[in-house]
Formats: C-alpha cells, structure tokens, sequence
C-alpha cells in the first residue's frame, strides 16, 4: 500500500499537461539553394515536423513558439536582398507576453520581427501584423536617416 501511495503521489508532481508542439528550423541551417524555413517561399509544414518542446528533440525548452524574421536593407536589392527566419520553441519573451509581434531596425539597417504564440505549431504562418507596404516605408526611412547622420 505504501508503495502504491508513493506511485500516486509521484504521478501528481509529474507535469502530465499536454506540451507545446512548435515548428523548429533556422535558414542558417539549410543547405545551399534550399529554404526549408520559409524564408523566401512560404514555409511548407508538410516538410517540417512540429516537435515537443519539453522532450530531448527540442533544441531549446519551452512553453510557447517563437519565429524571427530578418530583412537585409533596401540597400541590398541590387544582390537580391538576404532573409534570415528561426522557428523554435522559447521560454521567455522579451515583452513578457505572447500572441503579439515586435518589430524594428538595427542601426545597420536590417529589419526584424519577433513573434511570439502559445498554440500547438503556431509558428508556422506568416506573420500577419506587418504588411510589406509598412515594411518598405520603415527600410527607406532607416536609410534616408542613416544619409543624414553620416
């Protein structure tokens, strides 16, 4: 009975909630001419398998999705213009909140975006909070800026 007991009680301190399942990938890690992150074709969650954030195949951790986005300057369209995406799970948001993006520009001129969710493979999708007319508007800015200061 002890033991029986004892099993129960373990049972209870054992987190038996159902995880986050959360896309993981990151375009530094495709190979040459591949984009298996989605960072110029929309991301294919046929090819991807969303994995358990808490269990040894999560790279990181986690309670909640995370996707970044980064943008090269207008600059670079010329080269064709670099993009940079990271699909993964996270533990801590920066804003201390989820289901919301935050976005900016380095000083450097790169675009990013964080986006934060808590549902199973949200981070799948697009981010739909910036459209790629407020995208544009904030990259020439950024670089008519950086002309007057230097």
């Amino acid at each position: 009975m002890k033991y029986i007991l004892i099993a129960i009680v373990s049972t209870l301190f054992v987190a038996s909630s159902d995880a986050i399942r959360c896309y993981q990938c990151a375009s530094s890690e495709d190979g040459k001419g591949e984009d298996n992150c989605g960072a110029y074709v929309k991301f294919d969650v046929d090819r991807n398998i969303a994995v358990d954030c808490n269990s040894e195949e999560s790279k990181m951790p986690g309670t909640f999705c995370m996707k970044v986005t980064q943008q090269g300057p207008i600059g670079f369209i010329w080269d064709g213009r670099w993009r940079q995406v990271i699909r993964r799970c996270a533990s801590v948001a920066d804003t201390g909140v989820t289901g919301v993006c935050n976005w900016g520009v380095y000083e450097n001129g790169v675009y990013w975006e964080e986006c934060y969710c808590s549902n199973d493979e949200c981070n799948s999708a697009e981010s739909k909070t910036v459209s790629m007319t407020l995208l544009a508007s904030v990259l020439i800015l950024s670089s008519v800026v950086m002309r007057i200061i230097l």
